[in-house]
């Protein structure tokens, strides 16, 4: 049965007011193909659970030493260290962590679970004419559960947004889009080799699905988040607003300045993930970006 397709996932964000129209659910799915290096959920990349560990919370207790029943943590210099080889995910040690700062970020999950949560905020969506965003990661990259939740949706008549990379095969796009009623598409530069640079994938692909999605007579807002250093220039901004400019279902831009809070999430995996260290656009370059965009897209918005 469709309602027992499962998925993983690493969050269910209540109340959501920046991922599509009015008061939203945002479900995030785990695993992502693309790997930006400004990325504001690393914890999303991998397509499995994993450890997360808030160094500032731990207060060297121990007792997670003591619950390890596979000798995966030691304690060494009065701080817990843990070896990933032995890690199994039990969560043992989460429980028994007083200060809460152990974790696992991933957690598998039916189609009947999730529209649970979902179904409990009907009431908000009505009222505000908002619904349910699917997000990640990449929700694309679990297409059986992402379908079978965009179905049940429509079901019950909730409003549905995929918040999405577009990196996905074609006939995976065109499933998606005959069941989603909005789509949130992420460009993030219109050159091929700077993309791939940056992201670790190249935009061909995207911005084809880009405009099979337009094609399909989909709603779209295309979403950029801005980067210094990276997409910012002038030429790469006219270069987004043309292209924008020829997809019917295109109705708005949202510009969304670079956040930090991805190296600080990043702290907390096992393994080194390479963050990019910028600043955040100021409130003028902002403002001058969107002035650019106008002139190719009638609504642009500064956050989302």
């Amino acid at each position: 049965m469709e309602l027992e397709t499962k998925g993983l996932v690493f969050d269910i964000k209540k109340y959501a007011i920046h991922d599509g129209p009015g008061i939203r659910t945002t479900v995030f799915f785990k695993g992502c193909p693309l790997q930006c290096l400004w990325c504001h959920n690393p914890e999303s990349w991998k397509s499995r659970a994993e450890l997360g560990f808030r160094k500032s919370r731990c207060t060297g207790c121990g007792q997670c030493v003591e619950a390890c029943s596979h000798e995966a943590i030691s304690l060494i210099e009065s701080r817990p260290v843990t070896d990933a080889e032995k890690c199994v995910l039990c969560g043992r040690c989460v429980d028994v962590c007083p200060a809460g700062a152990r974790q696992i970020i991933g957690r598998e999950t039916t189609v009947s679970e999730v529209m649970v949560e979902v179904e409990r905020d009907v009431i908000f969506y009505d009222q505000s004419g908002g619904g349910v965003t699917f997000s990640g990661g990449e929700p694309l990259m679990q297409p059986d559960f992402l379908l079978a939740l965009l179905k049940q949706c429509r079901t019950v008549n909730i409003h549905t947004a995929v918040d999405t990379s577009c990196y996905a095969e074609p006939e995976i796009v065109e499933l998606v889009a005959g069941r989603a009623d909005l789509f949130l598409c992420d460009i993030k530069h219109m050159d091929n080799e700077m993309h791939e640079r940056f992201t670790g994938v190249g935009n061909n692909l995207i911005l084809e699905n880009i405009r099979r999605i337009s094609q399909a007579d989909k709603k779209i807002v295309i979403r950029i988040p801005i980067i210094p250093g990276f997409n910012d220039d002038s030429e790469n901004i006219e270069a987004t607003g043309q292209f924008a400019a020829l997809l019917p279902g295109v109705g708005r831009i949202d510009i969304l300045p670079f956040n930090r809070g991805g190296a600080e999430k990043s702290a907390r995996l096992m393994g080194e993930i390479n963050s990019m260290r910028v600043e955040a656009p100021d409130e003028d370059k902002m403002s001058e970006i969107a002035e650019n965009l106008k002139k190719y897209v009638c609504e642009v918005n500064i956050g989302g």
